[in-house]
Formats: structure tokens, sequence, C-alpha cells
């Protein structure tokens, strides 16, 4: 069986009160064992583990250790033997007193687990004190004409020890005239009285000297000796008597010095010296009395303090003695009452500290408690605060023991300060008070929690690798190892989500960093678990949900879907000669890979042929006629319109419309052959066309001066030789058709050929020629 008691605190366990109650009921019976005082230190008394049927060492596996009543520690325990040595050499009569036996009551308390032993240890008197008179003489006074067989009686001996060690018997040394005989008091105590053998004759013999012997019964026995002087007077036929043989009275202990005790009263039927009256206080009862007497008025007052718990009972003879001699005794009774003088005393048997937050109804405290006092004066009640949750249980006779009420909780309290007070049902009442301090020693009970169940955090796009982009914080109540609290990342729910990729988290503060560049376009947000775990056993742990959102960053231009832009041939819009103002030639169509306001989209006229015939809605890219067409207005327009979007800072993209007007849907058209181009890319090729040009125009002038010359000088040889030049060989520009027999085409026409966009073929198709008809001949042919 365990118990919470044991050598550390970390082994202490739950033990309950019944517990107790049946170990000492198993073990009420006490163990008594007897030695003579003045033994020396270090006898050996008994073995207490073979006496108790234990094993050789379990007194020492068990804790077990001596509690000792009154501080009165005579004996000491070698727990790894069991014997039980005295320690000191013992006086029974500093111990004692004059009660018998002698008995001292002690503990044996086994801690693993908790058992009480009552052990009692008598002292039993040795004759190690001679019997001693109160004074060195007495004097006695007896009238010549007493008669054989009167008594006088004599002070007793003193003598500390008890039983047969005490005085036994008196003698005198031999005379004529007397001899002692040994009385008993009602208590075993002996005194002497002197018995008149043969009448005096103060003529004869005024005074005697005897010797009076006082032996214990002791072997040896010891005696004690003192001089008795007997005066012989007068005839005094008449002795003192007292008004009552015996008187009794109850003094309180806490009686003030010289407090008056009783007075005693004795009469005497002479007159003259012989009627005066003389009183004294004889020793008895073997007890020094704490009393006087005042010899003319009776009265017996206090001479020292007066102790319950050490003497409860006097004996006091008192004698009356006359002035012829005679003398008469009367005895007073004073019994010592108890007053609460004595505050309680609580001794802490066992302290359990620290004690495990979860342990329940645990032991914690074993004391004892003690008082000199008797009645309700030593009747005593232990209590705690009531705020704390602790019991007091009692164990046995005055032993109680300090049990948790259930399971504590370190994170509400951490210690405790707990005083037991032990009050006394005296009047007044007595309190004493022992304040202890009980440490509760913490466990992992406590998850880490997290300061919020979820967090949303925030990263721009296109963030720096490593950056730290939140931090989550979780507390623990637990202590030391168990509030040291490890971050960790969880295991997405979604498996595709690459997670680890993504973010990390510092394991010790709980920072997380996002590891690579984020994308809005692609990833514009996740979330997962973060675990937060303490360094318990077994350790505990708890989760939140992290949520991340990519804020949008203006990184992407606007992207035109209408028109294309990266057709191998422009598109063309129609629009009739006949269109109203208003009217709508095509419209835009746009789009913004980000979001929000980096996705509105604005557009702009930027450069037209015929400026102020075109005009683009802002908002949504309709091109739209701002006046009627005329006949001046050319028959092909190209418009540069920008897209821009409301990003800081915006972005842009350019398009590019070719308008044809036509008189009709009807009539055949085909598309400008112009490019669509970039303004900024058409300075540009502007500037190298002109390059271009300046190189041509420079190479055919110095061409055609060439040709010349050789012209000039293939006509002369010609002319010389009745011979013709011939033709160059070479090849000849396969899209020009000889129409005047001359060879060349004639310069003088030009047409506008348009191969339309989506037909798939090759065929060309006519249109009129810019030249008036009357130019043209009849017919002419184009071989494809």
């Amino acid at each position: 069986m365990e118990t919470a008691l044991s050598k550390t605190p970390q082994q202490r366990q739950v033990v309950f009160l019944t517990m107790l109650l049946l170990l000492w009921e198993a073990d009420s019976e006490a163990i008594r064992y007897s030695m003579p005082e003045e033994t020396e230190s270090g006898y050996l008394v008994a073995n207490l583990a073979k006496d108790l049927g234990l094993r050789v060492g379990e007194l020492a596996t068990r804790g077990a250790r001596i509690h000792h009543r009154g501080n009165k520690e005579l004996l000491q325990l070698d727990a790894e033997t069991g014997n039980l040595l005295l320690r000191g050499k013992p006086d029974r009569e500093v111990l004692c007193g004059v009660t018998d036996p002698c008995v001292l009551h002690f503990q044996l308390i086994l801690e693993n687990p908790v058992q009480f032993f009552q052990t009692d240890l008598q002292i039993t008197d040795i004759n190690d004190h001679a019997p001693e008179f109160p004074h060195r003489e007495m004097l006695l006074k007896i009238p010549e004409n007493a008669q054989p067989g009167t008594v006088f009686p004599l002070k007793a001996a003193q003598d500390s020890d008890i039983g047969s060690n005490a005085v036994q018997n008196y003698t005198v040394n031999p005379n004529l005239h007397f001899h002692v005989v040994t009385q008993s008091r009602t208590d075993g105590s002996k005194y002497p009285e002197l018995v008149l053998d043969k009448a005096l004759d103060r003529e004869e013999q005024p005074e005697l000297t005897l010797t009076l012997t006082a032996v214990d019964g002791g072997s040896p026995p010891r005696s004690g000796t003192t001089t008795v002087h007997i005066e012989v007077v007068d005839i005094n036929d008449n002795a003192p008597q007292f008004v009552q043989s015996l008187y009794e009275v109850q003094v309180p202990e806490n009686s003030p010095l010289n407090a008056l005790i009783v007075t005693v009263s004795a009469r005497d039927l002479d007159v003259g010296p012989y009627g005066n009256i003389a009183y004294s206080l004889f020793q008895g009862g073997g007890v020094s009395q704490p009393f006087v007497i005042d010899e003319v008025t009776g009265e017996i007052r206090l001479s020292k303090q007066l102790d319950f718990e050490t003497v409860r009972y006097y004996n006091v003879e008192i004698a009356a003695t006359d002035g012829g001699g005679l003398s008469g005794k009367c005895t007073v009774s004073v019994q010592v009452l108890d007053v609460n003088d004595n505050a309680p005393e609580l001794t802490i048997s066992t302290l359990t500290s620290p004690i495990p937050e979860n342990s329940p109804e645990a032991v914690v405290v074993v004391f004892s408690v003690f008082d000199l006092d008797s009645g309700d004066n030593g009747r005593m009640v232990c209590s705690i605060q009531n705020e704390f949750p602790f019991l007091l249980k009692s164990a046995f006779e005055n032993y109680y023991t300090l049990v948790t009420e259930g399971a504590l909780d370190r994170e509400s309290s951490a210690e405790y300060n707990i005083t037991i007070t032990v009050t006394d049902m005296g009047t007044p009442r007595l309190t004493t008070q022992h304040t202890i301090t009980v440490q509760v020693s913490d466990v992992n009970d406590n998850a880490p929690a997290f300061t919020q169940t979820s967090y949303t955090l925030f990263v721009q796009e296109n963030n720096s690798p490593a950056l730290h982009i939140g931090t989550i914080s979780a507390t623990d109540s637990d202590s030391g190892s168990n509030a040291q609290i490890t971050y960790s990342l969880l295991p997405p729910y979604d498996p595709q989500l690459a997670l680890s990729s993504l973010v990390s988290i510092n394991a010790n503060n709980g920072q997380l960093f996002a590891l690579r560049a984020l994308d809005y376009e692609a990833l514009q947000a996740f979330e997962f678990h973060v675990g937060a775990t303490d360094q318990g056993s077994p350790a505990l742990s708890s989760q939140a949900l992290v949520r991340v959102l990519v804020l949008d960053a203006n990184d992407n231009a606007p992207f035109v879907l209408y028109p294309l832009q990266n057709a191998s041939a422009p598109c063309t819009e129609l629009l009739p000669r006949a269109a109203e103002p208003g009217y709508l030639v095509t419209k835009v169509v746009a789009v913004d890979r980000d979001s929000g306001q980096n996705a509105w989209l604005s557009f702009q006229l930027l450069k037209a042929t015929e400026p102020g015939l075109f005009s683009v809605w802002a908002h949504n890219g309709e091109v739209r006629t701002s006046r009627l067409l005329s006949e001046r207005d050319a028959p092909k327009h190209r418009l540069l319109l920008l897209v821009k979007d409301n990003g800081d800072p915006p972005r842009s993209a350019s398009v590019t419309l070719h308008v044809l007007l036509v008189d009709g849907f009807s009539q055949p058209y085909l598309p400008l052959p112009e490019v669509a181009r970039d303004p900024a890319q058409d300075e540009d090729l502007l500037t190298l066309y002109l390059v271009i040009a300046l190189a041509s125009v420079s190479s055919l002038f110095l061409l055609s001066v060439l040709l010349f010359v050789g012209v000039r000088l293939c006509r002369r040889a010609r002319a010389a030789s009745l011979g013709g030049c011939s033709v160059p060989e070479g090849h000849f520009p396969g899209h020009l058709v000889d129409v005047s027999g001359a060879g060349t085409l004639s310069r003088s026409y030009q047409y506008e050929v348009c191969l339309t966009g989506d037909s798939g073929t090759t065929d060309f198709k006519f249109l009129k020629p810019i030249i008036p008809n009357s130019l043209v001949p009849d017919t002419y042919m184009l071989n494809s």
C-alpha cells in the first residue's frame, strides 16, 4: 500500500484517513520497556524491529523515527539495526518527581506507509538519594510530669527516592527515657514519633540530646541524622487542641505569592505562659512545602509559586505548641487547581512540500499537539483557514494530518501559507499558531493557447524571399519545461498545396517567413494550420488557422483582346460614309490580369489621321464618330489608341485601328496594306527608312551614271561594227506585265490591290484606277 509520506517530495502519494485509522487500530497496543535510572548513555533498551516483527533494515526504508512528547528526547533509534538506544543518563527524580510510576511516552512513526506505534518507557527508581532532615537540630520542650507512653511528634526526613528506596524506618540512639516509633501516612510516607519510656525529672536532668536517624529501604540502605534537643520544663497539663483536625482548601495555581491559603486555630485551656500557643509548619509528604505560617495568627500563606503540572496536592501538618511545650497537630490538605496557563504545543512530524498539483487527497503534514493543562484547559481544537483547499483529519489521540481536499491547481495558486491554529478550551482560551508553506509543483495539465483562433496575414506579391510576413503567438499557463512552446507547420488539408515551399516558421518564436516570391495572379490566398506544442510529458498541443492573403501589385500591363495586334495583316474596320455622329465604329476589348484598381482600364485616343472625326469612350473603349463624314474626308484612316490601368505606377498598352470609308457594305474592298505599329516604333522606322532611302537614291544615281556610260559606249561600238548592243541578262521583276509592247508597265497607271484576310486564296481583286479612265487602254490582262 502506497502513502503520501516518503523520503523525497516527488515520491509522496495519497493516503486516506480511513487508512490511517486502520493502521492506528492495528497498532494501538503500547509496547512497554523498563530500565533503572542513572543508566549510562548508549544503553540498548530494546530492538524495536524484532519486537514489532519487522525485518532488519525495514525501519530505515520506511522512514522510521521517534517522536518524544514534552521534548524529553532520551532515546534514539538506529534505523538500520532497529536498536533503541539511550541518549544521556536519565534521572527519575528530575523527570517525574514524586510521580510513581515514572513512565515516559513516545511514539514510533513509520512514514512509508504511515503507521504509528505507542511505546512506553518506565524509569525505575534506584537508591541514589539519602534521607535528609529539614533541620540539623530539633528542640522539644517536655514537661517533667509527662507520663510514660506520651507521644511527641518529630519532623520527618525527606527522601527524593520513592517506594522501598524512600525512608522506611527511624531510630534513636539508645537512652533510658525515649524510643522512636515509625508511623505511616495515607500516602505511604513514614514519619517518626518520640515515645516517653520513663518519666523525666527536671531537677535531675533538665536537658537531653538524642540522635534521630532515618534509614531508607535501598540496597545498600542510606541514612540521614538530626539532633533532637529535649528541654524538660515545668508541669503543663493541657496540650493545645485544634478546632479542626483536617483543613481542606483549594488554591488556584496562579495564586500570587503571599496569598492567604487558610487560617488554622487551636485552643489551650491553660493560662499564662502555658496557654500561649505558637503555630509551626511541619514538613510532610516528602515534598518541600511552598507555604509559610504565622506562628501567632495561624495564617498560612503562599511562599512559592504553585504549579499544577508539577504537584497537584499538598498535605501540610501544622503543630500548635503552648508555652509549656505541649503541642497538638492538624492536617491541611491543599488541592492545587489548574488554570489555563499553558498554551498548546504543536510539533511537526512530517512536512511534504512541494506536492504535485494533480495529487488527490495527498498528506501534506503530520503533526501532534500537546497541552500540559488538564480538563477543559487541556482539551484542544485545531483549525486552518477556510479559504484553502486543505482538510485537517484526526489520526489518533493528539495526532493530526493535513491533507489536500482534492487535486490542486498550480496555475491558480502556486504556494499556500497555511496557519495551523491550536486552541484549548480553557478560560481564557490560549492559542498557538504555526505557519507552514506548501508549494505546488507543476504538471503538464494545460495545453498551449493561441492568442487568436485564426490569423490573417497580408503579403504584397513579388515579395523578396525570406520575408517576415507575421508572427503567431501562444501562451502556456504551466511553468518550466511544461511551458516551453515549439511552433510547427501542420500538413495542409489540400494535398495540392506545396506548403513547405511557400512558408516556414521559426519553431522558437512563431515568426512566419515567405520562402519565395508570391504571384497574385497564380495564387491569391492559401491557408494552413500551425501547431504549438509544449515540452511536458506527455506533451500537449493546440493549433490555429493561418490565412495568407496575397495583395495584388500592378505588375501586368493591359492586354488587348480585340482587335488582335499580332495578326500578319491588320484588321480594317468599315465605316459607311452615311454614318451619323456617334456611330459605333468598333469597340476595343482589353483585359488586365491584375485586380482591383490595378485592373480598372481607361481608353484614350492618342493619334488619328483626321483629328476630330473619331472619339473614344474612356470607360468602355467604344470608338464612335464625332461628326458627319464628307467627301473631303480621306478614304482610309489610322487610329492609335492607348489602354491604361489605374495602378501605381500605371501600365499601358497601345492598339492601332484601321478604318476604311465605304459607300456601302456591298462595295468590294481590300484591307489597307499598312501594318499596325506603335507610334514610337514608327518614329524609329521612319528614321531607318530615310537612311535606307538616301542610300538607295545614291546607289541608283551611281548605277544610272554607269548604265548611261555603258550604253553610250555600246552604241558607239555597234555603230562602228554595224552590230547592236545585247540585252543584259538577269532577273526581271515578275510582277510587271507588258501592256504596251515596250516591255515595261507604264507608270501612268497605279492600282490598289488588297488580299482578303480570311479567304485563304491568292486571288486578286481589281479596284477602279485612281487616274481617269480615258487614259486606260481598252484591254488589260494580268496573270497571277
